[in-house]
């Protein structure tokens, strides 16, 4: 029974330690206002990607004209589909 006592503290404790390390380097990422990203309508570089889940795009009456589809759990098939010299925008919102 502590065997199963300590393991179960040992997988808490990593299961926080790698939220801790999610929520670490999101402050790190870019982020821009609806504002900003207006602004960047008219560059020629621009892609959009919406990164929400399958369920959640087919629900929202709310898209981003022009942006493409990218459902987050093929990240490693889209992720080198684009060309790394774009400014690329991922949004869920």
């Amino acid at each position: 029974m502590k065997k199963i006592e300590h393991l179960s503290i040992l997988i808490i404790f990593i299961v926080m330690g790698l939220f801790f390390a999610v929520t670490l380097n999101a402050e790190n990422i870019p982020r821009v206002t609806k504002e900003q990203l207006r602004g960047l309508f008219d560059k020629s570089d621009l892609i959009i990607l919406d990164v929400r889940t399958s369920k959640d795009w087919k629900v929202s009456e709310y898209k981003i004209q022009g942006a493409e589809r990218a459902a987050p759990g093929d990240f490693n098939s889209w992720v080198n589909k684009y060309p790394k010299d774009k400014t690329i925008v991922l949004y869920c919102a």
